[in-house]
């Protein structure tokens, strides 16, 4: 099609949220993410709100200050355009307990355990064809 018949897809799309023109090769990939993405998510935030009542808070409260906390976090990276890198550097203090946080959740191979489920997600959506 044109580039007046893309904008007008666009333009239609856009109250549902992010339109990203993506190559057709690449779809699976972006599927992986943002649409298997909401149940990984969905399990951090659980697992957050169940540290937070462990520490003594309610879990009402511990849901409420997780997904807030997602919700903003996920807003500063599109607005600012920043590194994700950058930012979790912003908020670790030199000997804080961000840090020791952060080194828990290496520790236990966070980022490689999100990176293969992504890429699970996109294996299975390529054998159902």
């Amino acid at each position: 099609g044109s580039e007046a018949d893309r904008r007008r897809l666009t333009d239609a799309l856009a109250p549902a949220g992010l339109v990203e023109r993506i190559a057709e090769r690449l779809i699976d990939a972006a599927s992986a993410v943002s649409g298997c993405g909401p149940a990984f998510c969905d399990l951090f935030l659980e697992a957050l709100a169940d540290g937070a009542v462990a520490c003594g808070l309610p879990r009402v409260a511990a849901l409420r200050c997780a997904a807030q906390m997602m919700l903003g976090s996920a807003k500063l990276a599109l607005d600012s355009g920043s590194h994700p890198g950058a930012l979790k550097d912003a908020v670790c203090s030199p000997g804080g307990s961000t840090i020791q946080g952060v080194r828990a959740l290496e520790q236990g191979g966070f980022r490689g355990t999100v990176m293969e489920a992504v890429i699970a997600a996109y294996e299975r959506t390529l054998e159902l064809g």
